[in-house]
Parts: structure tokens; C-alpha cells; sequence
């Protein structure tokens, strides 16, 4: 069965236009809050975690989705501004059945969505998320007063957080005499990537740590590099770490202000791994990880095996293959041998680790790999599109790949996120890869419409 509501990454999309409304938010809560009782099998009560990052729709949807909840029998508890990848953990820590996060992402703040866990701390299922869905067909009924869920917020989730990430690392672990800026994009990281880097030791430079709800991933953050590179350069620090709005993502940059992608993270953090004999065969990416991953892992004798886009595919690859890292180009990284679900925070910490291990000089640990060079253009579309119903633009992508030849590789593909079609091409020549990135992407938006 197709679903109606859920894309690659739970519920997302502009705030105001459906289903990112109030009136539908309260139908979720009650549908997904039904749908979860059930699954706990009515042992007691069934408790949902709600954690949400900065923008300001979240009061809206927070107050909404806990109506539906408590309608549908559920207790609640909130958790307030939290990255994604807390709630993962308190949904697991707190014996709760399910963890929602109210997010978009590294969406603007005019977007939201609605991301799930289960008891587990993972990603759900499809048969879960179909559950749901037939759920919202149907009209809210209340249960008797006397079942009505009960409300309780968390005080101390972002202290619990901070202490599971500074876990994450062996006892002893030290960033004492590191300079490092980091940059929270005004996200759900605000308030606690600093005090994790600071309390492990190092010298914490700030930026993109002050949300007013409005400029969550605006000029800051793993979406937009710019200031962070600058603040490196002027700053005289070490690094720079850079979170999306939510805080599953993770880019570095360099002593330099050069950009230090997923795809270099996974390999450095694979390196460590290799080297104190704890790697497994292979890492796990996607169809848009870069040639020069590949080619750089299977150097040092490990398979880079690619999964659709997206972290649940990435996880359920790993899950396949007994491996317990992969990671996507975007800064997604998911270390599964830690925790269970992408972390920008552990991720960093995974680096950090590797690092040190290697005498601390970034650019030196990233020299293993030589990334090919690699364009995307995003090309907007009014509506999903299924690319094989159009004969047309598997000519024209052939016609590019014939081009290259084994120089390199095209690849278009749907955002789940985003109303947007993703035209990308790799090869070895930057300029041949941006003219013909551009063309095609042209030929897409034709073609399209």
C-alpha cells in the first residue's frame, strides 16, 4: 500500500497548508496515539515522548498533537527544544512506546513536520506507519474521562542528553587545549552541543545559538557554511562543527575554513575504526555518496555498500549487512554501535575520537580521500513525480551517462523532504561535471514542466 501522509522522513511541509496544520496535527495525535496503545497491548499506560526544535510553529503542533494524544488515552511527556536524536534516546530511557519530534529539519522555519520512534528508539516501520494512516480515516472519538492521558514535562532532558553524548566517548577522553567553534544553526542544538564540547575541555567559540523562531537554518548551521568558515579563518581555531536545525546532521570544516563533508566524516571515522581493529567489513552510504568514498575504503579493504537515500534506508542496510556505520554526504551519520539513530552530536564526538588518535590535525586524517567532483542542482516541481513514467528524461540521462562514459556517474532523484527533483552528476573533471549538471538539470525542468 502507498501512503497518503508519510514521505522518506515522517511528516513534513509549509506550515499552513495541509497536512502541516493544526486541525490535522490533532487527528495525528490521536491516530498515532491509538495505534501505539494498541502495540503496547494494554499493559499498563501507553507514554509518549514529544520533543520539538525552535521554530515557532512548534508551541502550535506541541499543543495540538498532545490534545489528540491524551483524547486517545496516551500520556504525554515533553520534552521541550530537543535534537532529534534525544528523543530517540528518551523515548528508550523513558520506557516510553513511542517518541514524536515536531521538525523540518534543515527546512526554513515556514516548514515543519512530524518525525516518529518507536519504543526502540528507531525509525518506524512501513506496516506502523500505514497503521496510522488508516486511523486518520476515521472520525476522533475521546475515551471516558476516567482514561483521558496525563501531561508531564521533563526538566531535565537537555542534562540527560549532554551526559549520554559525553558517554559516548572512553572515560579519560580530553578536548582540553582545542579551539573549536561550533555552530548550532539556531536550532535544537543551542543549548547543548556548547556544554558538551565544553565540558569535555575545549575552548567553545559560538555561533547560530540564539533561536527566536524564526532563524532556525538562516545563513548558519550544516546548510549554509559561510559564516562558520569565516569565523575559522578570523578566529584562529582549530575547527568548526556545524549542526542542522534538528541536530542530526554534522559537517566540520578545517583549519583552513574548508568544508569537511559526511562522506570525509565516514571515512576518518571508518580509518579510527580500522586502525584499533574494531571496523566491520564494509560502510554503508547512498546512491549520493561520493565516488572518491568508495574509492578510498575499498583502498584500505573495506565495501562501501549504497542505499537509497535517506537515513532509515541507510540504517536498514546496515541493519542487513551486520555493520554498524554509514553515513550520507548531507552529514547524517549513524554509529550504531552507540546509539540508534543519525546523531550530530555523537557524530562528532566519533570524530573528534579518530582525531585525537591520529595526533589532531584534521586535514592531515582527511588526505586519505580525494573526492571527485560532484554538482546537484535541485530543480522545484509542483508535485511527485515518478521519473520512469517519462520516457524523455531517461533518454536524457542516458545520454549524459554515454557521455562520461566509466568517468563518472548521473543520478535524478525525488527529494522526500522537498518538492524538488535532486540532478546530480559526478566525474573526474569539475567543469565538464558542472556544464553537464546544468544542462541536464534544464532538460529536467522542461521535461517536467
Amino acid at each position: 500500500m502507498s501512503k497518503r501522509y508519510f514521505g522518506t522522513d515522517g511528516i513534513r511541509g509549509l506550515v499552513g497548508d495541509a497536512p502541516i496544520t493544526p486541525d490535522f496535527m490533532l487527528k495525528l495525535g490521536w491516530a498515532s496515539g491509538r495505534v501505539f496503545a494498541r502495540q503496547a497491548g494494554g499493559e499498563g499506560r501507553c507514554l509518549v515522548i514529544i520533543g520539538k526544535d525552535t521554530r515557532v510553529s512548534g508551541y502550535m503542533f506541541e499543543s495540538a498533537l498532545e490534545a489528540g494524544l491524551v483524547a486517545a488515552g496516551v500520556d504525554v511527556k515533553l520534552l521541550g527544544p530537543m535534537p532529534t536524536p534525544a528523543v530517540a534516546l528518551m523515548t528508550r530511557t523513558q520506557n516510553a512506546d513511542a517518541g514524536i519530534v515536531i521538525s523540518a529539519s534543515h527546512n526554513p522555519f515556514f516548514d515543519n513536520g512530524i518525525k516518529f520512534f518507536g519504543a526502540d528508539g528507531a525509525k518506524l516501520p512501513d506496516e506502523t506507519e500505514l497503521a496510522i494512516e488508516a486511523e486518520l480515516e476515521k472520525d476522533i472519538e475521546t475515551v471516558q474521562s476516567r482514561d483521558i492521558g496525563k501531561v508531564l514535562r521533563v526538566v531535565d532532558a537537555a542534562g540527560r542528553y549532554i551526559e549520554f553524548c559525553k558517554s559516548t566517548v572512553p572515560e579519560g577522553f580530553s578536548l582540553r587545549g582545542l579551539r573549536i567553534a561550533v555552530d548550532c544553526a539556531h536550532g535544537a542544538t543551542y543549548h547543548i552541543a556548547p556544554s558538551v564540547f565544553g565540558e569535555l575541555g575545549a575552548e567553545v567559540i559560538t555561533l547560530g545559538v540564539q533561536p527566536d523562531g524564526f532563524n532556525i537554518n538562516e545563513g548558519v548551521g550544516s546548510t549554509d557554511m559561510g559564516q562558520l568558515s569565516n569565523l575559522v579563518r578570523d578566529s584562529e581555531v582549530d575547527f568548526g562543527i556545524a549542526f542542522d536545525g534538528d541536530g542530526d546532521r554534522v559537517l566540520f570544516v578545517d583549519g583552513d575554513g574548508e568544508l569537511v563533508d559526511g562522506d570525509e566524516l565516514v571515512y576518518i571515522i571508518a580509518m579510527h575504526r580500522l586502525a584499533t581493529g574494531h571496523s566491520d567489513a564494509g560502510v554503508v552510504g547512498t546512491q549520493m555518496s561520493n565516488l572518491g568514498l568508495e574509492l578510498a575504503l575499498r583502498e584500505a579493504g573495506l565495501e562501501l555498500a549504497r542505499a537509497k537515500v535517506g537515513d532509515r534506508f541507510v540504517k536498514e542496510l546496515m541493519e542487513t549487512n551486520g555493520w554498524s556505520l554509514g553515513g550520507e554526504s548531507s552529514g547524517h551519520i549513524i554509529c550504531s554501535d552507540v546509539t540508534t539513530t543519525g546523531d550530530g552530536i555523537v557524530a562528532a564526538l566519533q570524530v573528534l575520537l579518530a582525531l585525537q588518535s591520529a595526533g589532531g590535525d584534521l586535514a592531515a586524517v582527511r588526505a586519505g580521500i580525494t573526492m571527485c567532483p560532484q554538482t546537484m542542482i535541485n530543480v522545484a516541481i509542483d508535485a511527485k513525480v515518478v521519473l520512469e513514467d517519462f520516457p524523455e528524461l531517461t533518454a536524457a540521462v542516458s545520454a549524459v551517462e554515454e557521455g562520461l562514459g566509466k568517468r563518472g556517474r548521473v543520478l535524478l532523484r525525488p527529494s522526500g523532504t522537498e518538492p524538488v527533483v535532486r540532478v546530480m552528476i559526478e566525474g573526474q573533471n569539475a567543469q565538464e561535471v558542472e556544464q553537464l549538471c546544468t544542462g541536464l538539470a534544464q532538460e529536467v525542468g522542461r521535461i517536467l514542466g
